[in-house]
């Protein structure tokens, strides 16, 4: 894109020159308004290539915040599964565990029963 709009300047500067040397003439006048006129349009295309450069600097830094961001939340949701894992094993373990006592408790009943 910014080839494009550089190559677009560049000949729009070159057909504005030609215009204007063959309008004024070969004298000094001609000469100075032809310098005057690369100038500005140096100008234009210098501001236009920088401005599309911080354009481009501003994405990428955009890109790499929002990068950051769902990296971020990658790493919580990853967390977040990990702790809710912890807590059904923890779960599960201590279920199985009542379960076992349960059993044994009625077991030593049984025994004085009998």
């Amino acid at each position: 894109m910014v080839e494009l709009v550089v190559v677009v300047v560049v000949v729009v500067m070159v057909v504005v020159v030609v215009v204007v040397v063959v309008v004024v003439g070969g004298g000094g006048g001609g000469v100075v308004v032809v310098v005057v006129v690369v100038v500005v349009v140096v100008v234009v295309v210098v501001v236009v290539v920088v401005e599309v450069e911080v354009v481009v600097v501003v994405v990428v830094v955009v890109i790499e915040v929002v990068v950051a961001v769902v990296v971020v939340v990658v790493v919580v949701v990853v967390v977040v599964v990990v702790i809710e894992v912890v807590v059904v094993v923890a779960v599960a373990v201590a279920a199985a565990v009542a379960a076992l006592q349960y059993q044994y408790l009625r077991m030593i009943k049984w025994e004085k029963v009998t």
